[in-house]
């Protein structure tokens, strides 16, 4: 992975990584004990999902726009390049 020049975007990767690591435990975790037949467990963890899930997509969202804006394209063939807006670029982006 590439290192961030932005803290706030640094901080968002990281956050994403263990809000998607939370995800997993809590979904693993319901398939291998199964369910509880409590309804205020079930509606805890519905509700911790519904949660985690938004964290992810903020994060992705903060994420997304600074890969926008600072991310040259991959590609160098000459139709890659033709279709990107060059004065959109900053110079300082990720090397």
């Amino acid at each position: 992975m590439v290192a961030d020049s932005d803290s706030k975007v640094a901080w968002h990767r990281a956050q994403l990584k263990k809000y998607r690591a939370a995800l997993k435990q809590i979904e693993t975790a319901r398939f291998t004990v199964g369910e509880s037949a409590d309804a205020k467990a079930i509606e805890r963890t519905k509700r911790q999902v519904a949660e985690l899930q938004l964290k992810i997509r903020e994060s992705e969202q903060v994420i997304g726009q600074y890969d926008k804006q600072a991310r040259r394209p991959l590609a160098t063939d000459l139709r890659s390049l033709s279709n990107v807006s060059w004065r959109d670029w900053t110079g300082n982006g990720p090397r």
